[in-house]
């Protein structure tokens, strides 16, 4: 397998003034699975296509097992990239539709046989290689795209969004199988998604990219649970985190406070120190799954109360949403909470947020406060 190492590559395309992708720089280890991750026109899909050799570079480096590509052509870079769009030939059997790429490469017809026949039983494959494309399901598509690509046996698999056309059951069942194969294969993989549970649950890095920067690299944990800014705090969690603009001060016994429009929690004294620092303005980050109703607090929680409103309730099956909003705030805060939740729309209660897990952010720079 290989090492894919990006320093600051920068797109520019003919025509515009901004950079597609700017400044990119990170390493994907030999077997690792990296997810590059971002909203929509984020730049992602055009990093994986310089790194596939389908668009050129315009300035940076980019290197695989330490050799230099940049000017090396796509079909020399020994790397399989798997589309959105299938890109099957209809007209060929899966057979002949996986074996395509070796016949063009010059391999003997019994090394074709043996690496179609291998693929094809990995993929459970066997009993369609007679079958064409259109008396395919989407998923058995998807599947003959990612035989295709795997026997090749390539340093590098790229994927860009390959499961975006695949209804919301097949996707799940077809996430799974990537995550296998990697892990049989051992193989260095980039996959390309804006779909943030594709990213948490298939990655071992994720790299959160916006405006063509790569904003955050980290395991999904790490970067679901410590985002170093507003916007990753925002795009990663469904719900996503709740961010209230809040104010830092100390109340009439010199203790610690949090306010949040006419109401005031008890914080730690830490949290005071960018107070002193001339901070009083912050935005309060607390994920939804941290807020919890009376009778619910989990032991090794370290919770504040808030009396607030229920504006809508969401019932999910195996949890309840509740969306709530408190006196001079403008912003709703969303809580997750257990599915035989009584609370209904107009009521006022109590809720508990665990200070443990929450986070201040800087309201100019959006930049996470570290020291709190």
């Amino acid at each position: 397998m290989a090492v894919v190492n990006l320093e600051d590559l920068t797109k520019i395309y003919s025509g515009s003034q901004e950079a597609a992708a700017k400044d990119v720089s990170f390493t994907v280890e030999d077997g690792e699975f990296m997810v590059l991750l971002g909203p929509s026109g984020c730049g992602k899909s055009t990093i994986l296509r310089m790194i596939a050799g389908l668009e050129t570079i315009t300035s940076g480096t980019l290197r695989i097992d330490g050799k230099m590509m940049n000017h090396i052509p796509a079909k020399d870079r020994d790397i399989a990239m798997v589309f959105q769009s299938y890109a099957l030939y209809p007209h060929m059997k899966v057979r002949d539709n996986l074996a395509f790429g070796l016949k063009r490469r010059g391999f003997a017809r019994e090394e074709i046989n043996r690496r179609v026949t291998q693929v094809a039983e990995t993929l459970g494959l066997t009993p369609f290689l007679n079958r064409r494309p259109h008396a395919l399901s989407g998923g058995q598509r998807q599947r003959v795209a990612l035989g295709r690509a795997i026997v090749r046996d390539p340093k590098v698999f790229l994927f860009d969004e390959p499961l975006s056309n695949l209804d919301a059951a097949l996707r799940v069942s077809t996430r799974n199988e990537l995550v296998s194969l990697h892990e049989r294969l051992g193989a260095t993989m980039i996959y390309v998604t804006h779909d943030q549970v594709e990213a948490m649950t298939m990655g071992t890095r994720i790299c959160i990219i916006n405006l063509g920067r790569v904003v955050q690299i980290g395991p999904p944990t790490e970067v679901y649970r410590r985002p170093v800014n507003t916007f990753v705090a925002s795009f990663l969690g469904s719900p996503p985190m709740n961010l209230v603009h809040a104010r830092l001060e100390r109340g009439l016994d010199g203790k610690p406070l949090l306010r949040l429009g006419r109401q005031s929690i008890p914080i730690p004294e830490r949290w005071l120190s960018d107070a002193e620092k001339g901070r009083q303005e912050v935005i309060f980050g607390i994920r939804p799954e941290d807020i919890f109703l009376r009778g619910s607090v989990p032991s090794y929680a370290s919770t504040a109360g808030l009396q607030m409103e229920v504006v809508a309730v969401e019932p999910l099956g195996a949890e309840t949403v509740l969306i709530l909003k408190t006196d001079e705030i403008d912003q709703k805060v969303t809580a997750r909470v257990g599915r035989d939740v009584g609370a209904k729309k107009g009521e006022k209660i109590e809720v508990q947020i665990d200070l443990g897990s929450a986070l201040l952010f800087d309201p100019e720079t959006s930049h996470v406060i570290e020291d709190r």
